[in-house]
């Protein structure tokens, strides 16, 4: 199962997170799949690549808790739902 979890990064007192997709197994400093976004909490600054996050998700990744809640002040999750809309869902077998 893959991740959307965030790697740390940076100095001593100062961290950033890259935000990657990770395999489950895999240790917080691993081997990641693809990095996806980078966060920076004390700039409070947010980079996402959308189409990755989306396509992970889309292929049932699960992101961690503040994965989540950075990406959903970015609204990724609602064009991930107009995205599901759009193509008729999941697993209904139809588009319209």
């Amino acid at each position: 199962m893959v991740k959307l979890r965030l790697k740390r990064c940076g100095r001593k007192q100062r961290a950033v997170y890259r935000i990657v997709a990770i395999d489950v197994r895999a240790r917080r400093e691993g081997r990641d799949l693809q990095k996806v976004g980078f966060y920076d909490p004390i700039n409070n600054q947010t980079h996402l690549n959308v189409p990755a996050i989306l396509y992970f998700l889309e292929q049932g990744a699960q992101p961690t808790g503040t994965v989540y809640d950075i990406s959903k002040k970015a609204g990724i999750f609602a064009e991930l739902h107009r995205n599901r809309i759009g193509t008729g869902g999941v697993g209904t077998g139809y588009s319209r």
